[in-house]
């Protein structure tokens, strides 16, 4: 674990910019203390400085590094990736790769995000092709469920999956500090003979393949949110299709609880007693408390927050950042894909008669 973590923040991404990204930043320092914790803000010098004045943030914390070009929220990854050497984004990339951060935090563009991180960091595996975004839900149990991927790769083998799974399992013991966290692979149904060859592939290959991991078998939609399992595995069209819903549920509960609650005077009595269990509820699922979707599989530690992210969502990917940054994460990573790679390679043993 490092002495002193030093986080790059592309301080231009999203769709707000240094009015978000710099209150971010001493909205961490404030609520973790700052205690080895240092800052690259990479973006426009001007803008960062107007928002750093207004937060009287020490220069022996923040360091401003100034680059006039930024990679648009709309832009294709492939012209990102051609143009966008010199952008905050890139530069606040190539400080990981150089050694002078261990983290880079990002609200930008996600194609762009990932392709130029992919580019300039590469994958930590022989073998890898794309990162995995990880989501963290909050469960029943009061606890979180790590859901991924939610978006990078559309279709995904039974390879992937299970390297899902090993990422997965080193993310939830880093971050959210569960010790041996449950692994589950999302399925149609939870019995054995249940979803297609990919499904039942990685399966049998987590069962199998010895890689130490505490593989509970197949769990359903509503098992995320039960909390049956710490880390649900699956393809990145069906990880994106429920993290979008789930954030679309949880807005309408919020929408319907403020409809109810002022749809009269005895109503409104009622949520000023309400009031302080409310806003623990509203805090537990509102989608900024668990803002930070990190990029699994670089050779480097990347985290996406959303594009419309406030102060307080983004200062919450930082959070991630500083404590994957302080883990061993990308070591036991490593470890258990090599063992993957091991098992692939073993010749396939026949099924006697």
């Amino acid at each position: 674990m490092p002495d002193l973590v030093t986080i790059s923040v592309d301080a231009m991404g999203g769709d707000h910019g240094p009015a978000v990204t710099v209150p971010a930043v001493a909205a961490y320092l404030r609520r973790a203390g700052g205690a080895g914790v240092r800052f690259q803000l990479h973006g426009d010098e001007a803008a960062i400085r107007a928002e750093l004045a207004k937060l009287a943030l020490a220069g022996d914390v923040v360091e401003v590094r100034h680059t006039d070009k930024v990679v648009a929220m709309d832009e294709k990854p492939a012209q990102a990736m051609r143009r966008g050497k010199g952008s905050s984004l890139w530069n606040a990339i190539e400080a990981v790769k150089s050694g002078e951060a261990q983290a880079v935090v990002s609200a930008g563009n996600t194609g762009a995000l990932m392709a130029i991180s992919k580019l300039i960091l590469r994958m930590s595996a022989h073998g890898l092709e794309r990162p995995a975004i990880v989501a963290s839900w909050p469960n029943m149990k009061g606890g979180i469920t790590a859901v991924l991927d939610v978006g990078a790769n559309v279709e995904s083998d039974a390879e992937q999956l299970v390297e899902f799974a090993i990422m997965g399992e080193a993310f939830v013991e880093a971050v959210h500090g569960v010790k041996r966290p449950k692994i589950g692979i999302l399925n149609v149904g939870s019995e054995d003979m249940k979803g297609h060859e990919s499904v039942r592939e990685a399966a049998r290959l987590l069962r199998e393949g010895g890689f130490g991991l505490a593989y509970e078998g197949f769990v359903e939609g509503d098992d995320i949110a039960k909390g049956t399992v710490d880390v649900v595995v699956t393809d990145g069209f069906t990880g994106n299709i429920a993290l979008k819903t789930a954030e679309g549920v949880a807005r309408y509960i919020f929408a319907q609880f403020k409809g109810a609650l002022t749809s009269g005077v005895m109503a409104r009595t009622g949520a000023l007693l309400a009031l302080p269990a409310l806003k623990r509820m509203r805090q537990r699922i509102d989608p900024s408390a668990i803002n930070g979707g990190p990029l699994l599989g670089l050779n480097g530690i990347v985290v996406k927050s959303h594009g419309g992210a406030d102060a307080r969502g983004f200062s919450n990917a930082v959070r991630i950042a500083v404590e994957l940054a302080r883990s061993d994460y990308l070591t036991k990573v490593g470890a258990n894909l090599n063992r993957l790679t091991a098992v692939l390679a073993e010749p396939a043993q026949e099924t006697p008669k």
